[in-house]
Parts: structure tokens; sequence; C-alpha cells
């Protein structure tokens, strides 16, 4: 199967355009709830494709506005690229969309495309997932204010918490998207302090005096400081060692989701990302 088989076709992809704001970005990543957005440019020779805008790109730099200077660039297949070679380009580079680019913009392809090909069976999804899950967990206690688990998966580098109870029990999980929801861009002013005379300008008096307070406007990504637990999934769905790829991707795809606890019995011990899924391939 080749990604043209399964990719998203430009006609359905919907992208920002620069020159434009982070806030164009912003809530088109709220309202359809995707790690990233295509960005383009309009040109006298038809549309450019310059890269993407990530979740992580608009809460790591709240101050920065326009949307050009927020664009990631990210490798470029072909539509007769193998499913098979487009996940080890997702994996290796760490990218969750590719672009397929012939001259100009033909479409995406993302991990979720991926994952639903394994879902329908079009590529091999037989492993059982326990030969792909992660044994590191990322964890975050209900308790903690949001604006502090955000900083936790930001430090992790994962897109999940798994959220537990006083007791150290799984109580559920809290995602990226569960905070980009919830994200508002704030204005507000910063004080660059005081504008020094220099000693030695004729205007100086009584040696060096501050002359006035210079202010400059900044923007900001504010989260609610409200605890974890009134965020996050508390209906988490998990897979057990013996489901295969192919049953866990199905659940993914049923339920939107892009990882699952795995437990033994009722215990925690590991986590399956999709991406641990387009390892596998």
């Amino acid at each position: 199967m080749n990604v043209a088989d399964a990719m998203t076709p430009r006609s359905e992809v919907v992208t920002v355009t620069i020159p434009g704001t982070r806030d164009d970005a912003l809530e088109y990543l709220q309202e359809q709830a995707f790690s990233s957005v295509p960005v383009i440019k309009e040109t006298d020779d038809g549309e450019e494709f310059r890269g993407i805008i990530s979740r992580d790109a608009l809460i790591e730099s709240p101050d920065e506005d326009q949307l050009a200077l927020l664009v990631e660039e990210v490798p470029a297949i072909s539509g007769d690229t193998s499913i098979e070679a487009a996940a080890q380009v997702m994996v290796e580079d760490g990218e969750r969309r590719l672009p397929i680019v012939d001259g100009e913009l033909k479409g995406i392809i993302t991990v979720t495309d991926v994952i639903r090909s394994i879902a329908n069976g079009n590529v091999d999804g037989d492993k059982v997932v326990d030969e792909l899950a992660n044994r590191d967990i990322n964890c975050v206690y209900e308790g903690t204010p949001l604006t502090v688990a955000e900083r936790e998966l930001s430090h992790a580098n994962v897109p999940y918490g798994v959220v537990l109870g006083d007791d150290g029990d799984m109580s559920g999980m809290l995602t990226e998207v569960d905070i980009i929801a919830v994200a508002r861009v704030v204005e507000g002013e910063d004080d660059t302090g005081d504008s020094i005379a220099n000693q030695d300008d004729d205007w100086a008096w009584e040696g060096i005096k501050a002359v006035g307070g210079r202010y400059m406007p900044t923007r900001n990504v504010e989260l609610p400081a409200e605890p974890v637990h009134e965020f996050m999934t508390a209906d988490v769905v998990t897979v057990n060692k013996r489901r295969t790829a192919e049953e866990a991707a199905q659940l993914m795809i049923e339920h939107d989701i892009e990882q699952i606890p795995l437990l033994s019995g009722d215990e925690l011990t590991g986590i399956v990302r999709d991406i641990d899924l387009l390892r596998g391939l």
C-alpha cells in the first residue's frame, strides 16, 4: 500500500496561510484537536507549502505572534512512497505529519492515517502490543495544577500523562489535546525597566537618572490553574498484552486517541503509543 492510497488529499486538508497570526493556528488546533496544521503561502506561481505549526510551537513560543516565525520544516515524500517507508520517516524524524509534495502540496499523511491502515488490515498488524509497549510511563498526580502538569509533559517530551490518584492507581489520562483545548492567548505588557541616561550626556542631571519606564506588548498562552482531574479523561481505554497491533489500532481509531495504557490484570505495566505501532512496521 502506498502513501497516495492512505493520505488526506489536498482538497480536504485545512491549512493556515502566511502572513497570519498564531490565533489562526490555535483556533484550528482547538477545533480539530490535531497536533499540527500545514502552512502555505500564496504566490504568483500558485500555492507554496512552507511547513507546519505544531501544538508544541504555540506553547513553547508564547510571545511570537507571526505564523512565519512559528513554522517548522518537515521532510516531504512522494505519493508512491510505501506506507512502511513513510512510517520509518515518521519514527526516525519524530514527525506526526508528512506532506506529499510533487511541485505543489498534493496531500498530507499523518500518524493517524497509518494507524487506520493498520486497523483496516492493509499493512502488517500482527505483532502483539506487549512487544511494542514502552515500559517508561509518564505520570502526573490528579491534584497537580494544570499549569504545572503542562510543564511536566513538556519536560518529559511526551504528549500524555497517565493520571494517578491518592492511592497511586490510574485515575485518568491527560493529553496535549486536553491542554490546548482550554488554552487561550492573552494580551499583556512587559516592563523592560527604566530608561537610563548616560552620565556623560549633556542633559544628565545629578548623575545617572531614570527618565521613564519602557513597556512592550506581549502575548502569552494562559492555562487554567485548576487541578488535573478537572481536565483529564476519566474513562480510560486500556489494552492487555495479548492484543495485536491491529486491535490496538482499531481502538485508537474508534476512540480517537493516540496512546493506550497496557494492563496486566489491574496493574499498569506500560503504554502503547501510536508511534509504537508505526515502529512495529
